[in-house]
């Protein structure tokens, strides 16, 4: 049990991630005290009654007036809009937020969190792909420690306890290869949504899920990786591993590597951040090596999945390179799952744009790189013919 009460926000609580942050707060002890969503303000009102939170928030404006209707009869204060939920979370009072928002929209929470000196376990990957350098400087500026949610970077996290910074020759991050391992780039071109959703290991929304089957997530965590543990994109390594079980690893300049395992469960990482890095009871299933019997290890195809090369090289970019990237993305998988375009085409308009907009590298201001997520949008739309 968390006997320091921390004050929780849950930012993104409809979603997977969210929900199992929810579950840990349950399971800990943990006061909720705000939580917010996009769209789905009948989840988010049954929520806020279960955790009798004192704040809510929809980022969709009508979402945002039902779920006023829906909690009429109770003390809960409700926003609306990404300035509602900063504002929400200025109000909140909270000393731990965990941001499992969806996409770019995730970064202005990152910031209010952030501003606020309150303590902030990130599963919105994006903040850090689409700012990075803004972010990481506005934690150190607050002296806050931002603590990963990513299965993969929360892996690192305990690895890196293990020796200096100093000695660090590299780090690995594993990758579950998505439901088309194995597969040629010209196999993949065609196969419909329910086969792209249809992820071998991991429980996750659609979203991530597709970026699981292009390879974009693992490219988007590269960069993450990047700016979280300040490594040069020569350190980072990607493997994949099939059994997800292994969630990374760092191998150190005496060629020793330390790994980090267990069952795929994101509420371990939940619960890691809420207990700021140190260890108690836990809430998962216990790993069980008998029972998985075998590991296996693939290097990842570059040619049948072309986004982790391009996260390589927007990083080495800079700029605003990676909001162009994480902008094209998410038009091209919003296309895909709404039935417009192809799997394959995926990886063509965020290519396409990418090298569209070379002026990218130069912004490096917050409203530089909203001009770049701005223009990246329209590019890839005209792109797809969308």
């Amino acid at each position: 049990m968390n006997e320091n009460r921390e004050k929780m926000l849950v930012l993104g609580c409809t979603g997977s991630i969210g929900e199992q942050a929810l579950d840990v707060a349950k399971k800990t002890g943990t006061e909720v005290v705000g939580i917010c969503a996009n769209k789905n303000w009948k989840r988010v009102a049954k929520q806020a009654r279960e955790y009798n939170v004192k704040f809510a928030a929809m980022c969709d404006e009508r979402s945002a007036a039902s779920l006023m209707l829906a909690l009429d009869d109770t003390d809960i204060r409700v926003f609306c809009g990404v300035d509602g939920i900063c504002e929400m979370i200025a109000e909140s009072g909270a000393t731990f937020a965990v941001n499992s928002i969806i996409g770019g929209a995730g970064l202005l929470p990152t910031l209010a969190v952030l501003e606020n000196g309150i303590r902030l376990a990130l599963a919105n990957k994006e903040s850090l792909v689409v700012a990075g350098e803004i972010v990481m400087d506005l934690a150190r500026e607050k002296g806050i420690d931002i603590l990963p949610v990513d299965s993969e970077h929360c892996a690192i996290h305990q690895c890196l306890r293990s020796g200096k910074r100093e000695e660090v020759k590299k780090i690995i991050l594993t990758a579950s290869g998505g439901p088309f391992f194995g597969m040629t780039k010209e196999e993949i071109y065609d196969l419909p949504i329910s086969r792209a959703l249809a992820h071998p290991t991991w429980k996750m929304g659609a979203k991530i899920t597709i970026d699981s089957a292009t390879l974009m997530n693992k490219g988007f965590e590269i960069i993450e990786a990047a700016h979280l543990f300040g490594l040069t994109s020569d350190k980072i390594d990607v493997l994949v591993h099939r059994e997800s079980i292994i969630h990374s690893m760092v191998e150190y300049i005496d060629n020793s590597v330390i790994a980090q395992l267990s069952v795929p469960d994101m509420r371990h990482c939940v619960q890691y951040a809420l207990d700021k890095a140190d260890r108690s009871e836990g809430i998962i299933e216990a790993l069980d090596l008998a029972k998985i019997s075998k590991l296996t290890f693939d290097k990842p195809d570059r040619e049948a999945f072309p986004l982790l090369d391009l996260a390589l090289y927007s990083l080495s970019r800079g700029g605003a390179t990676c909001a162009v990237l994480n902008a094209a993305n998410e038009v091209a998988v919003a296309a895909y799952l709404s039935g417009k375009i192809k799997f394959g085409q995926i990886a063509e308009a965020v290519c396409h744009t990418v090298y569209a907009i070379p002026e990218a590298e130069v912004l490096h201001t917050l409203d530089g790189i909203f001009e770049a997520d701005k223009k990246a949008r329209a590019v890839a739309s005209a792109y797809l013919n969308i």
